[in-house]
């Protein structure tokens, strides 16, 4: 999310183990990124790659973890269990307003026949914190916790525009942007155009830059500082809804509903 001026935490040097660094916790988390949809059940070695440990350093921490409950295995084949989503259910848990706007955000897509979605940003990325969905309208599959990059899609570029230069030159060199299809803007000058311009508008639209056919606008949520702490946003298909459409008949709808969940804070 937004953060007050200060240097990027992106532009600083990782940290290295010492007295507020304890590597053993940091290397267990390494191990539980290791497992995605694309790798949902892995062997020691492929944890143990992925992760960049010894096969015993990979091995005491799947242990460790399964002897909590977060991990499972049949002898060869290790996976999450549940219990991992204990973990991203302590933060929603400690942000309610999540739950007040959900009813917000229902009622948006009953108005708009369209998905919406909220997010906040986290590095270079923005994370799924909420989604209401209508019909499938990309290849990938999105619910709480799905991440993306911010420098292509609508709620991460009003997201990058709440942060101080700096911060937000430091994370757009950090993205390392690729072109995801022919839309893609990857030029960073341009990408900070863009930005500019969400910023100063207060919305912004994306069209067909992180997947073909897929557009989307973003409205911010901000705190009663002013500040914008996450995103609001509504996605569909570019060969039903155009983007001048969109911009003409949604927009005003989602801006309401983005100052209506702003007002709970």
């Amino acid at each position: 999310m937004a953060t007050t001026p200060k240097p990027s935490p992106i532009a600083e040097a990782p940290p290295r183990p010492g007295d507020s660094y304890v590597q053993s916790f940091a290397r267990g988390l390494e191990v539980i990124r290791s497992f995605s949809a694309q790798a949902p059940r892995q062997t020691l070695s492929q944890v143990a790659a992925a992760s960049g440990l010894t096969r015993a350093g990979a091995r005491r921490i799947l242990l460790t973890l399964q002897t909590l409950g977060y991990v499972e295995t049949d002898g060869k084949l290790f996976s999450l269990t549940p219990r991992i989503l204990d973990l991203g259910f302590a933060y929603l848990s400690s942000m309610p307003i999540w739950n007040r706007a959900e009813p917000v955000m229902e009622a948006l897509v009953q108005q708009v026949q369209e998905s919406c979605s909220a997010a906040v940003l986290d590095a270079t990325d923005i994370v799924y914190v909420m989604r209401v969905p209508t019909h499938k309208i990309m290849s990938i599959s999105l619910g709480v916790g799905s991440r993306l990059p911010a420098y292509c899609t609508s709620m991460g570029r009003l997201l990058l525009a709440g942060l101080d230069e700096d911060d937000l030159r430091a994370r757009l060199a950090a993205s390392a942007p690729e072109p995801l299809t022919k839309h893609t803007v990857t030029d960073i000058d341009a990408l900070l155009s863009k930005i500019a311009q969400a910023r100063r508008q207060r919305w912004c639209l994306v069209n067909q830059e992180l997947e073909e056919g897929l557009i989307s606008i973003a409205a911010p949520v901000v705190n009663r500082a002013g500040r914008t702490v996450a995103a609001l946003n509504i996605s569909g298909q570019a060969n039903r809804t155009s983007a001048k459409v969109m911009q003409e008949t949604m927009l005003p709808a989602l801006l309401a509903a983005a100052q209506k969940i702003s007002g709970m804070l």
